[in-house]
């Protein structure tokens, strides 16, 4: 089926915040009272003293996004933990089997984002409304023995059967390179396993093209990169890199959702020059990828970056960062066609 934007527009601002960046979108239970909940971290600039992890929910009354508001502090969270944090970003969102909200946020002590560890965080507050929503560390995942640093979280985490997820993140100290995390139904930590051998690809995104045959999607750091590409054909017990696509990327996430079988979307930035065009694309076998449409258009000096996509409610949700200066939105659905007529 064809997709047609049925609403778009940007989501609010934590009042007084000149900066966002790094939304995730998380759906929410048919019953809920919110359709979506979206996250990212917003402050006076990316790395700044007061940058927190701001949260807004799609009424379904209102059919509008709630007011935003923070659901976690750097500060309350580093005297949780017992030690100080100087930087969060790139909050990624899942409901585990107990129904609870988790979160996995970089966070950094000393040193930029090289220096960063995944911090996971569980819904601590009784209800998941956005009023009442808060959150408590669980631990700092153990990645390495090297005080787990250098790990970042960015995309959306694989879904599995057994109630369990898969969380693609990726390490960024001298190399780059990407893993996926594994966990059970309640959240709980069960290792770890390298999705590429080269070291110039970072922030994969996972999608199934069956119970066992994964693909993963990746930034590519070179210039004049391409999107790379990793497949599993075990579950995400070992990957192997497949060629580039051909598909430009200018060191610039990307976000892959699969709607179907053999029904891929790709949100993804289509120039090696820029983030400033903003394309979603389709594949029905991971290779091949016709547009589908431009989402945003700007000049050489644009940004509209840092894609989410899910589908929910019978549509496609995608948020999305313009400028590092606040998050834009748009949901679109299928156009069927008409009873009787030729596809």
């Amino acid at each position: 089926s064809r997709l047609k934007v049925v609403s778009k527009g940007e989501i609010p601002m934590p009042p007084g915040m000149a900066a966002a960046h790094a939304s995730s979108l998380l759906p929410m239970p048919s019953g809920h009272a919110a359709a979506m909940t979206v996250f990212w971290f917003s402050g006076d600039r990316e790395s700044g003293p007061n940058v927190q992890i701001a949260a807004s929910q799609y009424e379904r009354a209102t059919q509008q996004w709630s007011p935003a508001r923070f659901v976690v502090n750097r500060f309350v969270m580093g005297k949780q933990l017992g030690h100080g944090l100087r930087r969060l970003g790139n909050p990624v969102a899942w409901t585990d089997g107990n129904g609870q909200i988790n979160l996995f946020v970089v966070a950094t002590g000393w040193g930029g984002w090289a220096a960063s560890r995944v911090l996971h965080l569980r819904q601590s507050s009784v209800g998941n409304s956005l009023a009442e929503l808060s959150f408590e560390p669980v631990r700092v995942l153990p990645l390495s023995w090297l005080w787990n640093t250098s790990f970042l979280v960015r995309n959306a985490p694989l879904q599995l059967a057994d109630g369990g997820m898969v969380l693609p993140i990726h390490f960024e100290l001298g190399i780059k390179y990407p893993l996926a995390l594994r966990f059970d139904a309640t959240g709980g930590y069960r290792g770890m396993v390298r999705i590429s051998q080269r070291p110039f690809m970072l922030q994969p995104s996972v999608v199934a093209q069956s119970p066992l045959e994964w693909l993963a999607f990746m930034r590519d750091e070179r210039p004049q990169g391409k999107i790379g590409v990793a497949k599993t054909v075990d579950g995400g017990s070992h990957w192997t890199d497949l060629p580039d696509l051909a598909l430009d990327n200018p060191d610039a996430s990307v976000a892959a959702l699969s709607v179907g079988p053999g029904q891929l979307l790709l949100a993804h930035n289509p120039s090696v020059e820029s983030r400033g065009t903003l394309d979603l694309s389709a594949s029905s076998d991971g290779l091949s990828w016709p547009l589908v449409k431009t989402l945003e258009q700007g000049g050489f000096d644009d940004e509209f970056s840092y894609p989410a996509i899910v589908w929910a409610d019978g549509g496609l949700w995608i948020s999305y960062t313009v400028d590092r200066k606040r998050i834009a939105w748009q949901r679109m659905e299928p156009v069927r066609a008409p009873t009787g007529a030729k596809p």
